[in-house]
């Protein structure tokens, strides 16, 4: 397979990050992943590149995304940890813009909203019991989604139902306004993520996607 771009990946030794990571190999994409403790990673491929670091420092992003053409971020809140979601968008985007890079892919829960919301009574109860238990969080990502619409790249927030870790491939049904599903398998995750680098259906826009 002949290599295609350069894409870094955040979040590669998480739940979904793990899947997303070997679909883009697997893809012939030449991936920088950041790893926060290198020296524990064990996992190795020709097209991988270790970026050790934490994105919550912007020299970081530069090393991560310098060389890239796309930024696929896995990432989520850590517990005991600061928030990150907003922070990393800037650091990302400050990266970004200084290397000329447009593509952006990340994703959120389905508690984000945004104004073309129209959601089932189900999933604006999922979404009232989220801001009432993880208040911080969810308004830390509701702020990088915020920041994204105000920049100038080619982002999409991918948001998901509960993500069931498994190999088994169902395919995926997407939304603009609800969340059609109730989980969604990390093998079609992953699939759909990599195959939004090239795809330009959902610029700009955070559809809801679930595995049929």
């Amino acid at each position: 397979m002949d290599q295609k771009h350069t894409v870094a990946l955040l979040g590669a030794t998480g739940k979904a990050g793990t899947y997303i990571l070997q679909a883009l190999l697997n893809n012939g994409y030449a991936v920088k992943a950041l790893i926060r403790k290198p020296n524990e990673y064990t996992v190795s491929h020709p097209l991988l590149k270790i970026v050790p670091g934490d994105i919550k420092e912007p020299e970081t992003a530069r090393q991560l995304i310098k060389g890239c053409e796309a930024v696929i971020a896995a990432i989520g809140p850590r517990k005991d940890e600061p928030l990150i979601s907003s922070l990393s968008t800037v650091n990302i985007l400050k990266a970004m813009g200084e290397f000329g890079i447009k593509r952006y892919i990340s994703l959120a829960g389905l508690n984000l909203d945004i104004p073309a919301d129209n959601k089932s009574e189900a999933n604006k109860a999922k979404s009232d019991w989220m801001r009432q238990n993880f208040p911080d969080a969810v308004a830390d990502r509701q702020k990088a989604y915020d920041i994204l619409v105000k920049s100038d790249v080619n982002w999409t927030m991918i948001r998901l139902p509960w993500i069931e870790q498994t190999d088994e491939r169902r395919g995926v049904t997407i939304d603009l306004q609800d969340c059609p599903g109730e989980k969604i398998s990390t093998t079609d995750l992953a699939d759909f993520m990599t195959g939004q680098i090239e795809d330009r259906t959902y610029l700009r826009e955070a559809p809801f996607v679930a595995s049929l």
